[in-house]
C-alpha cells in the first residue's frame, strides 16, 4: 500500500498541481546538477545517470508525499476550501487595484516630502 493512491479522486487537482510543481523544482535542480557535472571530466555515464537517478528518486518521494495520508488530507481540505471561496468580479478587482495604486502614490508623496522636510531641518540645525 506504500505506492497506492490515498482517497483516489478526492483533491485530485490540488495533488496533481502540487506534485507537478514539486517535480518541476526537482527537474530544475537535477538540470543544474547535470550542468555542474558536465563541467567536470567524470565521464558521460556519471554526468547523465547521477541526475537521472536523483530525479527518479525525487519523483518517487514526491508521489509518496502527495499520497501520504496527512499530506493528502490537507490537500483535499485545501481544495474543498477553495471551492467555497467567493471570487471577486473583474470590476471589483479593477477598482481595488486603482485604489491601491492611488494610495501608494499618495503615501510615497507624503513620505518623500516628510523626508525632505526632515533632511532640510537637520541640515539647518547642523549649520
Amino acid at each position: 500500500m506504500i505506492f497506492g493512491i490515498y482517497k483516489r479522486g478526492q483533491g485530485k487537482y490540488t495533488r496533481l498541481c502540487s506534485a507537478f510543481g514539486a517535480a518541476i523544482i526537482a527537474a530544475l535542480g537535477c538540470l543544474q546538477l547535470y550542468k555542474k557535472l558536465e563541467a567536470t571530466d567524470l565521464g558521460l555515464w556519471i554526468e547523465t545517470m547521477v541526475p537521472t537517478i536523483l530525479f527518479v528518486g525525487l519523483a518517487i518521494c514526491i508521489f509518496w508525499l502527495t499520497n501520504k495520508s496527512s499530506t493528502a488530507d490537507f490537500l483535499i481540505a485545501a481544495e474543498g476550501e477553495m471551492k467555497k471561496v467567493s471570487w471577486s468580479s473583474k470590476k471589483e478587482i479593477m477598482v481595488s487595484t486603482i485604489v491601491v495604486i492611488v494610495v501608494v502614490l499618495i503615501m510615497s508623496g507624503l513620505l518623500g516630502s516628510t523626508d525632505l522636510v526632515f533632511a532640510r531641518l537637520f541640515m539647518w540645525l547642523m549649520d
